[in-house]
């Protein structure tokens, strides 16, 4: 008897759970059914964003392009320590640092404190824009910019040196090098105590400048008493040299 009801409760069970046969109405539309959706969202606002006729905008931490920041009178905030380089997972950065020399004849000062960032280098077609060396820059110098615009088909040129990664100079800054602001130590500079260039700097930059300019015209001035001038053609000379500088003679920290 105990199998009897058994065998009679999987009957049932089998039978409520046989698929039904469909209508032949049902299965006329079915292929329809598909074709309705696509139909339906012919009459829905368009999302296609019109790039780059009008980019959208991006989010505020969003993570771009590099950039190497200022202190308020203009002096450079890295000072070469090179721990975004060996924070960075796909080994992206190349830092080498240098120390200001304030002593006459020196090569100047481009941070407060001991050391800069001589060479800087950032290999865009490694990295990843993951942030972790913004998190270990110690001196909040390198933050990440909402440019993202990188596109190139030249690999060389997706290789950004310092001149292209550090912030351009602003109002109240002046071009490094020069000292530092009188009475001021490399702390005051990370405590907001500097807020522009003093009178004194901007006259040391002068002076830096009109030394400079003096220097340029008294070279082209022997360079044209002795015969070797330009040619008609920018970069051709009337001199033609034996032998062409290499690559990592003529850029400075370029990678292999």
């Amino acid at each position: 008897m105990a199998d009897d009801s058994v065998s009679k409760d999987v009957r049932k069970a089998s039978a409520s759970g046989a698929p039904k046969k469909k209508s032949a109405l049902s299965e006329l539309f079915a292929p329809v059914a598909g074709f309705g959706v696509s139909f339906s969202t012919m009459f829905r606002k368009v999302a296609t964003e019109e790039y780059p006729e009008k980019p959208r905008p991006t989010a505020p931490r969003f993570h771009g392009r590099h950039q190497l920041n200022r202190h308020p009178d203009g002096l450079e905030k890295c000072v070469g320590c090179e721990l975004c380089a060996w924070a960075c997972p796909a080994d992206a950065i190349l830092v080498e640092g240098a120390d200001n020399d304030d002593t006459p004849g020196g090569a100047g000062r481009f941070s407060p404190g001991e050391r800069y960032g001589r060479v800087y280098q950032i290999n865009y077609l490694r990295c990843i824009f993951c942030g972790l060396c913004i998190e270990a820059c110690p001196t909040r110098a390198l933050t990440m910019t909402n440019f993202y615009e990188l596109a190139d088909n030249d690999r060389g040129k997706l290789i950004f040196t310092k001149d292209q990664l550090l912030a351009p100079l602003q109002e109240g800054m002046l071009p490094p090098p020069f000292p530092m602001a009188d009475g001021m130590e490399e702390r005051d500079y990370y405590q907001g105590k500097v807020t522009a260039a003093t009178d004194s700097q901007r006259t040391y930059v002068d002076a830096r400048d009109a030394s400079e300019d003096a220097e340029a015209h008294a070279a082209a001035h022997d360079s044209d008493a002795s015969g070797n001038v330009g040619a008609a053609l920018p970069g051709e000379h009337d001199v033609v040299h034996a032998t062409h500088p290499t690559a990592a003679a003529t850029r400075e920290g370029a990678n292999p």
